[in-house]
């Protein structure tokens, strides 16, 4: 498959601001925890590149492969991922879903036991950048590259 277009020489400026929400969003969140989120929303939008970039950079932080591969099974993996992990994927799969559902109040409820008000907007800000990428991505068919991309 060949890319339809390069999205990022086409419209810069656009490029870029994603780019900058990108690197503002999930500041709040530690490094690890924020690449967990970003491959899980990409397994999920099917963006190869995207599975590609993050898969590579939560290795590169030296997490174990068998953890980074639980993350599609997050909810039986128990062993790799603890509560806060856990009610970070399961908002941002809520927040991911949206327009076909929104996030329920028992699942507000559930990541307000794990983090304040200021990581869940950021957290939810971190889902709004990867599904924009993940978007893009696939609809461009941005292909996976030779070697990992490196963000930034």
């Amino acid at each position: 498959m060949n890319p339809r277009i390069d999205f990022h020489a086409a419209a810069p400026k656009a490029a870029r601001a994603l780019g900058q929400l990108s690197h503002a969003a999930g500041s709040a969140l530690d490094k690890r925890l924020k690449e967990l989120v970003n491959l899980r929303i990409s397994q999920i939008n099917g963006c190869a590149f995207c599975i590609d970039m993050h898969w590579a950079d939560l290795l590169q932080q030296g997490v174990d492969a068998r953890h980074v591969n639980a993350v599609a099974g997050w909810r039986e993996a128990h062993r790799f991922f603890d509560a806060r992990d856990r009610a970070a994927f399961a908002w941002a799969e809520a927040v991911n879903a949206v327009p076909h559902r929104t996030p329920t109040d028992a699942e507000f409820e559930a990541v307000k036991q794990h983090f304040s008000e200021a990581e869940i907007a950021d957290l939810s800000f971190s889902v709004v950048a990867i599904r924009g990428w993940n978007m893009l991505n696939a609809s461009f068919h941005m292909p996976v590259p030779e070697t990992p991309y490196v963000a930034g």
